[in-house]
This record gives C-alpha cells, sequence and structure tokens, in this order.
C-alpha cells in the first residue's frame, strides 16, 4: 500500500474518497454517509511523485497538486474534498491529522515568525501582494460593494448582499456614532465602511490603505457619491497617522498587523482617539492558543499575515489603560460567507482564466475552500473588539447595540 493509501485510511472515516492513482491503481477509503458534510469524492493523480508530494507537507503539498493540476478532483469540485478531509479532522477533537510533521511544524515556526515582523516597507509590499490584484477579479466574487471580509447572517439562507449590509450595521452600533464625529478607518479596503458610516450617521471618516489599487477605488467612489470632501482616502501606514478621532474601525486589517506590532497598534490607535474616543477591532482569530499560519497560506496567499489568539490580542493591550468593553465571537458566518465567494468563482471560471491563467483559478478556489472549511470545521473564528478609552464613554448595558443596528438595518 503507498504512503498516500496509509494517510488517507487513517484519516478518511465518514464520506467516500475514491483515488486513482497514475499508475492505474484504484482505492476506496471511509464509507457513505448520509450527511453532506462528509460527501463522496473521487481524485485523480496525474504524475507517480504527486501522492508523495502530498504526504510530505499536506497542507501545502495538497494546494500546490492541486494548482498544477497533479492531482484533479472529478468535477472540479475541490470543497468537496476539501470539506471531507476537514470534516473528519474537526478542530475539537485536537487530533491535527492534517498538520506537516512536527519537524517541519518547527521549521515553520521559526520562519512564520520572522516573516511576520511587518516593518512598514514590507507591509505595503505584502499588501500588494494580494489587494493589488485586477479590480475585475474581486468584481467577480465579491458583492457590489466589495466588502472583503466576513459579513454577518441573521439567517445563514440570505444573500451577501443582505449579509454585507448587515455586517455594517451590526459594526457601526458598537461605534455609538453620533452627528459630527470624525472616523478613522484603519485598512479601509475600497471604502464600502466609511461610505457607508458617512451616509447613515453623517459622520467625517478618514480611510487609510497600503493599496494602491485600493485607494483608486475607493476615492473614485467618494467622488462619484459628491462626498470626497467628508470621506478622505490616503495612502499611509497606520503608524503614520495624525490627528484625533472620536471613532476607529479596523475590519479585516489587523490580520496584517504582525504580533511583533500589535501593541505598537494598540498604542496608536489608544493615541489617536479623543477622551470619550472608541474603537471597533473586527478581525480574524484563533479559537485556542496562539500558532503559525499555514505553508500554502503564507506562500501564495497572505505573504505576512497571521490569525491572533483572542490570549495575543488581549495581552497586547494589557497595560495600556485602554477598556476592553466588549467582545463578541462570530463562528460561521465567515464560512457562509466563503461559500458564496466560492459559487461565484467557480461561475465566474472562464473569466478568471482569461485574467490569469488555469494555476492561478484553481489557486484561488483552493484558497477560498480551505478558507471556508477553516471556519466549519477548524479552529478559526473572527472577533469582534469594542474599546473605550473612558468608563463612561458607553452605556452599561449592550441594549444600545440592538436598538442602533435594528434601526440601520431599517433605515
Amino acid at each position: 500500500m503507498a504512503l498516500i493509501d496509509m494517510f488517507l485510511a487513517a484519516r478518511v472515516k465518514r464520506g467516500q474518497l475514491t483515488v486513482h492513482h497514475a499508475n492505474g491503481t484504484v482505492r476506496t477509503f471511509g464509507t457513505p454517509d448520509p450527511d453532506p458534510d462528509f460527501p463522496n469524492v473521487s481524485i485523480r493523480f496525474t504524475d507517480n511523485g504527486a501522492a508523495s508530494f502530498i504526504v510530505r507537507n499536506p497542507s501545502l503539498g495538497a494546494g500546490e497538486a492541486y494548482m498544477q493540476g497533479r492531482m484533479t478532483v472529478d468535477g472540479e469540485d475541490v470543497m468537496s474534498l476539501v470539506r471531507l478531509m476537514t470534516a473528519n479532522d474537526l478542530w475539537e477533537h485536537g487530533l491535527g491529522a492534517l498538520h506537516a510533521s512536527r519537524a517541519r511544524r518547527a521549521v515553520a515556526a521559526v520562519t512564520h515568525r520572522l516573516n511576520r515582523v511587518n516593518m512598514a516597507r514590507r507591509s505595503k509590499k505584502n499588501v500588494a501582494h494580494h489587494y493589488d490584484l485586477s479590480d475585475r477579479l474581486y468584481d467577480l466574487f465579491l458583492d457590489a460593494d466589495r466588502q472583503y471580509s466576513c459579513a454577518y447572517f441573521t439567517d445563514p439562507a440570505n444573500s451577501l448582499e443582505q449579509a454585507q449590509a448587515d455586517k455594517k450595521a451590526h459594526i457601526a452600533a458598537k461605534l455609538a456614532l453620533k452627528p459630527g464625529m470624525k472616523v478613522l478607518d484603519i485598512g479601509c479596503g475600497w471604502g464600502g465602511m466609511a461610505l457607508y458610516l458617512h451616509a447613515r450617521t453623517g459622520a467625517e471618516v478618514l480611510g487609510v490603505t497600503l493599496s494602491e489599487e485600493q485607494l483608486k477605488v475607493a476615492r473614485r467612489r467618494a467622488e462619484e457619491a459628491g462626498v470626497a470632501d467628508k470621506v478622505r482616502f490616503e495612502l499611509i501606514d497606520y503608524r503614520h497617522v495624525t490627528g484625533s478621532f472620536d471613532r476607529i474601525v479596523s475590519v479585516g486589517m489587523f490580520e496584517h498587523v504582525g504580533p511583533a506590532h500589535y501593541r505598537t497598534f494598540f498604542r496608536q490607535c489608544r493615541d489617536l482617539l479623543t477622551e470619550d474616543g472608541v474603537m471597533l477591532l473586527h478581525t480574524i482569530g484563533r479559537a485556542g492558543g496562539p500558532g503559525v499560519t499555514d505553508d500554502w497560506t503564507a506562500k501564495y496567499i497572505f505573504p505576512g499575515g497571521y490569525n491572533p489568539a483572542l490570549s495575543e490580542i488581549v495581552k497586547a493591550n494589557e497595560g495600556l489603560r485602554f477598556f476592553l468593553t466588549d467582545v463578541e465571537v462570530l463562528r460561521l458566518h465567515y464560512s457562509y460567507t466563503i461559500d458564496h465567494w466560492y459559487e461565484r468563482t467557480v461561475a465566474a471560471r472562464d473569466a478568471i482564466v482569461a485574467l490569469y491563467d488555469e494555476p492561478f483559478y484553481r489557486m484561488w478556489q483552493f484558497y477560498l475552500a480551505g478558507a471556508s472549511c477553516a471556519f466549519r470545521y477548524g479552529g478559526m473564528v473572527n472577533y469582534q473588539l469594542q474599546y473605550a478609552k473612558n468608563r463612561h464613554t458607553l452605556p452599561i448595558t449592550r441594549d444600545y447595540m440592538i436598538e442602533e443596528e435594528r434601526a440601520l438595518r431599517a433605515g
């Protein structure tokens, strides 16, 4: 029995995986299961070395083999393959059956920690790697407002557009905005959140980004909306922002800060806030303790990126006299979000291949499949953390959040 067959036999128990080896051998693992989390999947290795390549480092090897066409999935449904493997390795069971060897993980830990030292120059380069891709690509799989972060599903059956609108309302309600306030949006993306906050509350917003492509789009949107004097966007690192703000919001940017700079981030945010200032931080995070970014994601998707453990976030803020006033954990919301992105990516296959090539399409498809399953079966969640400089600034119960969110959603 080949090493890959032993690997799969030990890991696929529910659902069924059929493997077609390059030499013509066919093997089947697992047992058919009516639960959709455990689908029946068929894969094919197109060369004799692909299987052993994957076994050496499953997370990196599987992604690269799929990108290169060395491993194919019948129906091109790589989501089913990733779902089958990860559903058989639930985070809460603590097996880590898909991890690389202990020795390889030790090397990766050192490498990733070095790569996470995100000084300003490297931060801009890392951001450009992912966010300065073609505008057309993001139009093909995101909602019209280009919200490239976890949506908020008040009902899992909601559309992506509805869930992203509800996400903005959910965050705005936690900011407790009042007319005339000045807001800083750190990692403003294509400007959707900044434009929403101004439109719904009248706040003046400064959005900052390190992506030149995002900056162009955000400024164009503000001009087209006739609010460029109230909603401004700048290409600047958060460490270099000056001024004073009543509110700070940061959505999906903290993952690029790097643990070595968490304390710098919180100190800067505290110093930029007025005495009655409030901040809302929305970030992907680990349900468990500190770890390292998997090799494939670090190499192909988010170089220098790292999803923090809650303990790392809390520790970075200790001693700064900056009140942590509210914490919410969003568990399945990002999986629902990415499922929409995946479906739109698959539907736009020909357009994406025309923009880039077949390996890029398969890379993007594998990235989204893995990300969705990380939130559905793995140890990834989203955290929303609210901070205030003054203990008296915010109401002492959460009722105001619910009331304001309902008003914003009805607006």
